[in-house]
C-alpha cells in the first residue's frame, strides 16, 4: 500500500494528479479519500495521470467510476491520461472506456476542448 499514491502536479489549465501503484481492494480507501479531496469546486477539468498505475482490479475501476460521478455532479470533467495498455484492455472489456474519457498523454487531456 505504501507505494500507491496520488500527487498533484503543476498545471496551468486544470487540476492534474499523478496516480501510481496498485489500484486494488487494499488501496481503495487511499484513492477514494484522495479523489474526494481533489474533486471539489472550482476545479472544472481534472486529469488523472495513470501512467504509473501498475495494476487495477474491479475495486480500482469502481473508484475511478465514482470519481467520474463526483466530478460530473460538480459540473466538472474527469479525464484519464497515460493509461497503460493493460488497463486500457480492461476498460475495453468492461465497457468502462465508453464512460471514462481516455487520452494518450496529460498534455492531450489538458488541451482537449471541453464539451
Amino acid at each position: 500500500m505504501a507505494d500507491s499514491s496520488v500527487e498533484v502536479v503543476p498545471s496551468l489549465h486544470c487540476l492534474v494528479a499523478r496516480v501510481s501503484g496498485e489500484m486494488a481492494q487494499s488501496t481503495v480507501p487511499l484513492f477514494r479519500a484522495r479523489f474526494r479531496q481533489l474533486i471539489v469546486p472550482p476545479a472544472r477539468v481534472i486529469v488523472l495521470d495513470l501512467a504509473g498505475v501498475s495494476f487495477c482490479d474491479s475495486a480500482g475501476l469502481n473508484v475511478l467510476l465514482a470519481a467520474r460521478r463526483q466530478a460530473h455532479a460538480l459540473g466538472a470533467v474527469l479525464r484519464l491520461a497515460g493509461v497503460p495498455e493493460q488497463l486500457q484492455q480492461t476498460f475495453r472489456r468492461t465497457g468502462t472506456d465508453q464512460v471514462l474519457r481516455l487520452y494518450d498523454s496529460v498534455i492531450d487531456a489538458e488541451t482537449a476542448p471541453c464539451g
